[in-house]
């Protein structure tokens, strides 16, 4: 059992109108996990409803869910709380290069927009399969989500710069062994190819200096926020699936007021907490 925060002292920055968490799990009850993923996240399962209270307390009006790794390929939970939670909510769902087009429009008239890559332990789609799920994404309309170990951002650049398709770097590009002057001109020259975005969402899983500050992803983050804040998009990671128990669960609001401190000013937050987002999400 884990005690999820989902209300208290709000955060000192008020989102905007109209703000998108573009990165969160959500789960109902009836849909067992998946034989090659983690397993569902710690009781109680993290539900429509509790997000919702959490909505209300940080001042969320709108959300992508994303394709949690316990249900691997199958997206039928993620339809279910899209359909839950309404026009509200986008979704990015996995697909593999063998559905059929006839699923890919299921899951694009039930809400869906993008594709999930995870080349990390447990995700269902890896960087092998990513030139045939970005021309289905590109045939589709669709965007790609792109999670991996950026340690090796470099030897993928030429590999990335190449997808038709929109694309997000994801996660602060999740550089494990700590970002490099190098790493960051990679990240920058991805954002100028015109069909790339950066996300910031889950901090705490690739920082080497940890909280509360996060040292060492805020300057990567500073710098790109200061280069090119039309291209950042921004989200929760709700329901923080690392934590396991409530000793080690985030506090959402002071996170929102660490992360939304690296950005240079209002305007630069409002582009990636409303407008580029909704674009992005075709909201």
């Amino acid at each position: 059992m884990i005690d999820r925060k989902l209300s208290g002292d709000k955060p000192s920055f008020q989102l905007p109108k109209g703000t998108i968490d573009t990165q969160m799990h959500m789960y109902l009850d009836g849909y067992p996990a998946v034989a090659g993923g983690p397993g569902l996240p710690p009781a109680p399962l993290p539900r429509p409803q509790m997000y919702r209270q959490a909505m209300g307390w940080l001042g969320i009006d709108r959300v992508v869910i994303t394709q949690g790794n316990a249900h691997q390929a199958d997206n039928d939970c993620l339809l279910a709380c899209l359909d839950d939670m309404g026009d509200a909510a986008r979704g990015v769902a996995v697909i593999t290069p063998e559905t059929p087009d006839a699923e890919i429009e299921r899951l694009g008239q039930a809400g869906v927009v993008g594709a999930r890559i995870m080349d990390l332990p447990g995700g269902a789609v890896g960087l092998g399969q990513l030139g045939e799920i970005d021309a289905m994404a590109a045939n589709a309309g669709w965007l790609m989500a792109v999670q991996f170990d950026g340690s090796a951002l470099p030897e993928h650049e030429a590999k990335l710069t190449g997808l038709k398709s929109k694309w997000i770097l994801d996660h602060h590009a999740k550089i494990f062994a700590g970002a490099t002057p190098a790493h960051v001109d990679v990240i920058k020259r991805l954002l100028d190819t015109g069909n790339c975005w950066f996300k910031f969402a889950g901090c705490y899983e690739s920082s080497k200096t940890g909280g509360p500050d996060y040292a060492d992803i805020a300057d990567v983050a500073r710098q790109i926020a200061a280069y090119a804040p039309e291209r950042i998009i921004w989200g929760t990671n709700w329901p923080h699936n690392q934590a396991q128990k409530t000793e080690d669960y985030p506090d959402d609001a002071a996170l929102i007021d660490t992360v939304l401190s690296w950005f240079p000013d209002d305007a630069a937050r409002q582009m990636a907490l409303v407008e580029t987002p909704e674009k992005l999400f075709k909201f």
